[in-house]
């Protein structure tokens, strides 16, 4: 189940979950607006919520009504404000975990409610930048999936929950709060495409955050992600497939399939 972003759109390197099943999978979602993303980020977040929670919960209803052993496994995928709405169908982390085979929110709203919960409560000395939740038992954060995902010594068994956030990507690090509070990531080590010389100033970084974002593109309207390289801002989902199924366990039929 695939919540998208204003308009309808998905990012096409979804088609990397019918790769690593072989085809034996399906994708549904729903338009809930005919704005373009970065206007429902800003008008439309209570369509998104409500798309998020009735999209899920149709879905859900039919898949709990079918015999247990005919029963597929239900994943759950959303980017940017898509993962908003995505998360809007889950009360937190045991929910997420009883109730999908496991889920993928990439480069998630600084807003997102549960995104937020995780971050916030992370354990003690992880970065904001790539938390650690509860010893990452189920939810867990990186920046690139092929150079591992903390905690790497620890199994992630069961159901997996994957935040996928790049550290240069202004959506993920944007708030209100910006303007009169010092975030934790700003005194922190930065992530591998932000500079070290970066510092916190009092409204200035309000600003500044989602200068890269907001800047004029073509036509006079806000510069998209695609404008900039794979690995960068807003440029999460367009990874190789074999970097991409993290979020499911591995069974030996898919490693024969990737191969």
């Amino acid at each position: 189940m695939a919540t998208t972003t204003g308009s309808g759109w998905i990012d096409p390197a979804a088609d990397t979950f019918e790769y690593l099943g072989n085809g034996d999978s399906a994708t549904v979602a729903i338009q809930y607006s005919y704005l373009p993303s970065w206007l429902s980020y800003l008008v439309d977040q209570s369509k998104a919520r409500a798309a998020g929670r009735e999209l899920f919960d149709a879905v859900y209803d039919t898949w709990s009504k079918l015999p247990q052993d005919q029963r597929p496994r239900l994943f759950v995928a959303g980017e940017g404000l898509g993962s908003f709405g995505g998360e809007t169908a889950f009360s937190g982390e045991y929910d997420l975990r009883n109730r999908t085979a496991g889920s993928l929110f990439a480069g998630p709203p600084n807003f997102n409610t549960l995104f937020r919960e995780f971050s916030d409560h992370r354990d003690a000395a992880s970065p904001e930048i790539e938390p650690v939740y509860k010893d990452g038992r189920t939810v867990r954060f990186t920046d690139d999936p092929a150079t591992g995902i903390p905690p790497q010594d620890r199994a992630w068994d069961g159901t997996r929950v994957l935040y996928l956030m790049h550290p240069s990507d202004p959506i993920v690090w944007w708030s209100p709060s910006l303007a009169l509070s010092e975030p934790d990531w700003i005194g922190q080590e930065p992530g591998s495409d932000v500079l070290e010389e970066m510092v916190w100033l009092p409204v200035v970084t309000f600003w500044e955050v989602p200068g890269g974002e907001l800047r004029p593109g073509r036509r006079g309207r806000p510069a998209r992600s695609e404008s900039v390289p794979n690995g960068h801002r807003g440029r999460t989902c367009r990874v190789p497939a074999p970097r991409r199924p993290r979020c499911r366990p591995p069974s030996a039929a898919r490693r024969a399939a990737t191969r």
